[in-house]
């Protein structure tokens, strides 16, 4: 989630001028969500939220974002999937270098464990996403048992984002600004809750040191 500094919504002017009320956003929004599938850095989420804000002041429609969303994000899930499927521990070495390797090990034994439940939690998690999708196709998963489950991730994300922004802009549908501050606040504390609730299961799973 990108950072922002505002002083009377000034600095928001370049991210909604780039995510206009232009046809072409559904574009944007569709594009902007498949790259970040396996190109963690672009802001997927932030590019949803505003164009749902816009959506809830009138320059954009809800029903073609949330479709526009999802169908990107789990086209860009497939990209990461079959990479990981076709080339494996090849691309694994350069994707995941130095510190991003634990995360990829992670998701191989998270994935064995709980399966296709982690492909709808991975979508919430900044870079989660990215290793999840990887390691079902470098463990071989039948695509039918990952499309499922992926659709459902792409869904669930799309919808949440795009909620999240247009009840944003209607609560402020005379300053924009603030309908993406307030959306934006909302994301950071979803995805603080997401991140302490994983701490504290990693917490309670370490094994105690012997009295």
């Amino acid at each position: 989630m990108p950072r922002f500094y505002c002083e009377n919504g000034a600095v928001f002017n370049a991210f909604v001028n780039a995510v206009s009320g232009s046809p072409w956003t559904y574009g944007v929004v569709f594009g902007v969500s498949a790259l970040d599938a396996f190109f963690p850095v672009v802001p997927s989420e932030a590019t949803v939220i505003t164009a749902a804000v816009l959506a809830a002041q009138g320059d954009l429609r809800l029903e073609l974002i949330i479709p526009a969303a999802a169908f990107g994000a789990i086209c860009g899930d497939n990209v990461s999937y079959w990479v990981g499927r076709l080339l494996g521990e090849r691309i694994a070495e350069k994707l995941f270098a130095g510190g991003r390797r634990k995360h990829l090990d992670r998701a191989h034994r998270l994935l064995e464990e709980r399966g296709g439940y982690l492909i709808i939690v991975g979508r919430f998690i900044p870079g989660g996403r990215t290793a999840v999708t990887f390691a079902a196709g470098s463990l071989d998963w039948a695509w039918p048992r990952f499309i499922k489950f992926d659709i459902a991730a792409g869904v669930i994300w799309a919808s949440y984002a795009s909620l999240l922004g247009y009840l944003g802009g209607k609560t402020f549908e005379n300053s924009t600004w603030k309908g993406l501050v307030l959306a934006f606040a909302g994301a950071i504390a979803v995805t603080g809750t997401i991140e302490l609730v994983r701490w504290v299961r990693k917490r309670r799973a370490e094994p105690r040191p012997a009295e």
